[in-house]
């Protein structure tokens, strides 16, 4: 096996086995062309590594009876700079990946990432960490702690003894190696007729490599059985944002003077104070802010487009109908609200007693968890408006996913 090398930036290349039958899903077609959240699975787990600035090269392997599907699967992505032309595998995983790294080899780069079509939700994190252990170790795959009770199966199908889970990891993909040690390995592998092996860990280590394991993602699911492709499914597991591809955060900002009164409303609770707050709602500084997030992430101008302040209708509103409005237009747009991060700027009053009970409001006004909303405060050292006690500023942002219908909108 090869020494790894430091001394210059390590030319990556990403090689996605798409080129199985995906029998198991039960769609009599393969599974990785199946649209899931209005798009492709395929072109999903594509994105990930096109998007990932470490990636270089991408080159998929399919069937040679599956151009046509990948045609349409990945037509978003045609002519792009990084999209080499497919690979067409082999009857095994392993033949395919072979196939794929003979392909890449016209401009052999240093590491290679192999990843499957079947987990389209990996995270740019996961194939940063993937990158740098190849180049560390030369050899690695992710893997995740297993939570659920394993157990040997007799013979004759009933339960055997229970494995110790601590021991235990269950292996995901990208796995990524030297270049070079993988096409060795897999060459051995074929003068030697062996090719039974279900991932390329299992072949560099039979080949004498070390492979070491790095940290992988719970959402890097690999999608198998019917009932994964079922999106009311996730949406009850509350993992329906992970069918959504197309990313988008927004940002809002807002304002409020103070003004006579007894209580000032903050992510739709009442705060007691020494005033009120002046608006022509009521003046709910904060969820006027993540209103104007939900609407920039969204693309829909802002709360005054919609809520005009002129009209009459709005005054004194309780600004949970603006929030309402702002996520039921997300929805409308097949989208979800991922998550919610708002900041109160201001001396007074204290956030920090009522923070749960604002997370809580905030989270059930958008119909999301209430671990996918963060409220926090801060002073201005008393400068400006807010530091001279004039009023209340929030500043937030909103994620929210929507298919990929079109990826120039």
């Amino acid at each position: 096996m090869s020494t790894p090398r430091h001394d210059a930036p390590l030319r990556t290349a990403a090689l996605i086995c798409a080129a199985g039958s995906g029998t198991r899903a039960g769609f009599g077609a393969p599974k990785q062309f199946f649209a899931l959240g209005g798009r492709p699975i395929l072109a999903t787990a594509a994105s990930a590594f096109i998007d990932h600035p470490g990636v270089s090269r991408l080159k998929i392997v399919i069937g040679a009876d599956q151009r046509d599907a990948y045609g349409h699967a990945m037509a978003a992505f045609a002519g792009h700079p990084k999209l080499a032309e497919p690979a067409i595998g082999g009857a095994s995983r392993q033949a395919s990946v072979r196939a794929g790294l003979a392909a890449l080899g016209g401009e052999a780069p240093d590491i290679v990432l192999v990843h499957d079509a079947a987990r389209p939700f990996a995270g740019p994190d996961l194939i940063t960490r993937a990158i740098a252990a190849a180049a560390e170790h030369g050899a690695a795959v992710p893997g995740r702690p297993v939570t659920d009770t394993i157990c040997a199966v007799e013979a004759d199908g009933a339960r055997g003894a229970t494995l110790d889970r601590s021991k235990l990891a269950a292996l995901q993909t990208p796995q990524s190696f030297r270049y070079a040690d993988l096409v060795s390995a897999h060459e051995r592998a074929a003068r030697e007729n062996r090719d039974d092996f279900t991932d390329d860990g299992a072949l560099i280590s039979w080949a004498g490599g070390r492979v070491a394991l790095f940290e992988g993602e719970a959402r890097n699911v690999k999608l198998t059985t019917p009932d994964q492709f079922d999106e009311e499914a996730l949406r009850r597991a509350g993992l329906d944002h992970l069918a959504l591809g197309d990313v988008r955060t927004g940002s809002g900002f807002d304002v409020h003077a103070f003004a006579d009164g007894d209580h000032v409303t903050l992510c739709g609770v009442k705060v007691p104070h020494d005033f009120g707050l002046s608006g022509h709602s009521d003046a709910d500084v904060a969820l006027h802010a993540v209103t104007d997030a939900i609407l920039g992430a969204l693309g829909d101008g802002d709360i005054g487009a919609h809520f005009p302040p002129s009209d009459q209708r709005w005054k004194g509103q309780d600004s949970a109908l603006f929030l309402e409005d702002a996520v039921a237009r997300v929805r409308a747009a097949g989208g979800v609200v991922a998550h919610l991060d708002v900041t109160i700027i201001g001396e007074a009053p204290k956030v920090g007693p009522h923070r749960e009970a604002m997370r809580v409001r905030l989270a059930e006004i958008a119909g999301v968890a209430v671990g996918r909303v963060g409220v926090k405060a801060t002073t201005t050292e008393r400068l400006g408006f807010a530091g001279r006690r004039e009023g209340l500023a929030a500043l937030a942002s909103a994620t929210i996913r929507l298919p990929f219908r079109d990826l120039l909108r």
